[in-house]
């Protein structure tokens, strides 16, 4: 009888570590959700270097494409204008 209810008092502490071990994992997780959410908003309002000379690598490309149309465009009225005085 004895060995009986020391097997029923130590049963759920034997048995009970898989679930000591989910309910901390659990805590943990819970306690460190607001860090990785605050980290992840961290991320997306502020831009990386990286990030920042991609931007500005896209705006000199796009400054330059500007710039060559915009020649082109003088070139052009400048043949006209030429051709326009030979006549």
């Amino acid at each position: 009888m004895r060995k009986a209810l020391t097997l029923i008092l130590l049963a759920p502490l034997v048995l009970g570590g898989c679930i000591v071990g989910t309910v901390a994992r659990t805590a943990v997780d819970v306690a460190t959700l607001p860090v990785k959410a605050v980290g992840a908003g961290v991320d997306a309002v502020t831009t990386s270097q990286a990030e920042a000379d991609q931007r500005r690598g896209r705006e000199v490309r796009e400054a330059e494409e500007r710039e060559g149309r915009e020649a082109r465009l003088r070139e052009r009225e400048r043949r006209r204008a030429a051709r326009d005085d030979d006549d």
